[in-house]
C-alpha cells in the first residue's frame, strides 16, 4: 500500500470521518473511532507480560514478534486504524447471577451464547470498507476481528472507544464493557480521535471478584489463572487448585465485568444473532450441547438436544480443545463429531463442605474411537483429567454405520 499514489489519496478527511460514523451506526456498530498507530508504551507492557510467562500455553501471542504492536509491520503502508465496538450482552438471556448460583446449572460466558461474532463483524467491516471505497476510490486496507496479531484494546483506547480497566478489559463510561472490538488497518491518513482517559479511580472491585485470583495487580492479568483461559485456551487438564473456584463455569467467565460499576450503563445488544441460542444460557436438567463440525473437523456451530438424565442432577457441557468431546452431562450425555457419535456417563463429585457439586472435576471420561476400537481417542485427555473423584459409570460409542462393541468402563486417563 502506498497512501501517496493511491487513487484515494485526495479526499476530505473530516467529511469522510463523519460519513464513516454514520455508516457504522447503520451497520450495527455502537461506536467508531480512529486511532494513531504508535503503540510504543503498549508494546513495552505487552513484551514484559510475555517475559513473565503470563500467556501460559498461548504461544501464538509471541509468534509474530512486534507485528502485534506495530500495525505498519503487519500491513505495510498502514497509517491509520479504524476501531469499532459492537454490544453483545443478550437482553433476554437467563440471569447470569442466578445461573451461577444454581447448583444444577452450567454457566457459559454471555459473549458466547449467540452466533460466532467473528464472521458477523468481519462481514460488517467489509461492508464499511465498500462504502468508504465508493466514496473515495480504491484504498489499501485489511479488516480484523480477533483474527490476527493486533493490540485491539490499545488501539480502541487510542480511538477514544474506552479505557483499559484494572481487569484489562476495555470500558466505556457510557456503555460499560460488554462489547466486541474490530479494526480496519488502512492507508488513508484520517484525523485521529483523542485517546480515552481512565476512570477506574480507586475502584478495584474486579480484583477480589475474580474466582481464581487471575488479576494479580491493577492492569495485570495472569492468564494461567483466568477461567476463560482455563476453559477455552488451555489444551490440557485444568489444575486441581482451580477446579473448586471455577464452580459451574464451563466456558469463559464474566465475574470481573459483572461487578464493574460502569456496567450499570451497559446496553443490551440489538443484534438478533447474539441472542442466546439452543438453550446455552440455561444448560440444566438434562439439556446438553453438541458441537457440529464442518468437513475439516473444526467446530463451527453449536446445537442442542435433550438427553436422558435419570439422576436429575443437571447437565454441564465441556468443550475440549481437541473438540472430540462435545457434550458432558453429570449423569448422561451424548456427543457427536464429524466421525462418530458417543454417549458418556460420569460421576458427581462433592468436595468438603462446598455448598454445591463441583461440576468441572467430575469428568471421568473414557471414550474409544469406533474407527480404531483398540485405541483411546484424544477425548480421554479432556480438560478435567486426571480427576480425584472416584471413577464409575459406563461409556459406549456408536459409529455412524451402527453400534460397535461397548468400550470399557471409565477410568482415569493421563492429561
Amino acid at each position: 500500500m502506498d497512501p501517496v499514489t493511491s487513487p484515494a489519496a485526495v479526499f476530505d478527511p473530516p467529511a469522510l470521518l463523519a460519513d464513516m460514523r454514520r455508516w457504522s451506526s447503520e451497520l450495527g456498530f455502537a461506536g467508531l473511532g480512529v486511532a494513531r498507530i504508535d503503540l510504543a508504551p503498549d508494546e513495552a507492557h505487552f513484551l514484559d507480560w510475555l517475559r513473565q510467562g503470563f500467556d501460559g500455553e498461548m504461544h501464538y501471542m509471541s509468534r509474530h514478534g512486534t507485528k502485534r504492536s506495530r500495525p505498519a509491520a503487519l500491513l505495510p503502508g498502514t497509517v491509520s486504524c479504524i476501531s469499532v465496538r459492537m454490544n453483545y450482552w443478550p437482553e433476554d438471556a437467563a440471569d447470569a447471577q442466578a445461573t451461577l448460583a444454581d447448583r444444577r446449572a452450567a454457566y457459559v460466558s454471555r459473549y458466547a451464547l449467540g452466533r460466532d461474532y467473528h464472521k458477523l463483524m468481519r462481514a460488517r467491516l467489509q461492508k464499511l470498507c465498500h462504502r468508504i471505497q465508493d466514496a473515495v476510490g480504491p484504498f489499501g486496507h485489511r479488516v480484523f476481528t480477533d483474527s490476527a496479531p493486533v493490540l485491539e484494546k490499545a488501539l480502541a483506547r487510542n480511538a477514544g472507544l474506552g479505557w483499559i480497566g484494572k481487569h484489562t478489559n476495555l470500558i466505556d463510561r457510557d456503555s460499560g464493557s460488554y462489547f466486541f472490538l474490530g479494526e480496519i488497518y488502512l492507508d488513508l491518513n484520517l484525523p485521529a480521535d483523542e485517546p480515552a482517559s481512565a476512570h477506574c479511580g480507586s475502584c478495584a472491585a474486579c480484583m477480589p471478584a475474580c474466582p481464581t485470583g487471575a488479576i494479580i495487580a491493577p492492569y495485570r492479568l495472569d492468564a494461567r489463572r483466568c477461567i476463560s483461559y482455563l476453559t477455552i485456551e488451555l489444551a490440557g487438564s485444568i489444575p486441581l487448585e482451580f477446579r473448586r473456584a471455577i464452580g459451574n463455569r464451563i466456558y469463559g467467565c464474566d465475574d470481573c465485568q459483572m461487578v464493574c460499576p460502569w456496567n450499570k450503563f451497559a446496553r443490551p445488544t440489538a443484534e438478533k444473532d447474539f441472542a442466546a441460542r439452543h438453550g446455552l444460557d440455561s444448560l440444566r436438567d438434562g439439556r446438553g450441547i453438541v458441537v457440529a463440525e464442518d468437513r475439516d473437523g473444526a467446530a463451527r456451530d453449536v446445537v442442542h438436544r435433550p438427553v436422558g438424565n435419570p439422576a436429575g442432577i443437571g447437565a454441564v457441557a465441556d468443550q475440549i480443545a481437541e473438540k472430540d468431546i462435545a457434550l458432558g452431562s453429570l449423569a448422561l450425555g451424548v456427543g457427536e463429531t464429524r466421525r462418530h457419535r458417543f454417549a458418556i456417563a460420569v460421576d458427581v463429585c462433592q468436595q468438603g463442605d462446598h455448598d454445591r457439586p463441583i461440576l468441572s472435576p467430575c469428568f471421568n471420561v473414557c471414550c474409544r474411537d469406533p474407527l480404531d476400537p483398540g485405541q483411546l481417542c484424544r477425548s480421554a485427555r479432556g480438560k478435567f483429567m486426571p480427576c480425584d473423584a472416584p471413577a464409575g459409570g459406563a461409556v459406549w460409542v456408536e459409529s455412524r454405520a451402527g453400534p460397535v462393541t461397548p468400550a470399557a468402563p471409565p477410568r482415569r486417563a493421563a492429561a
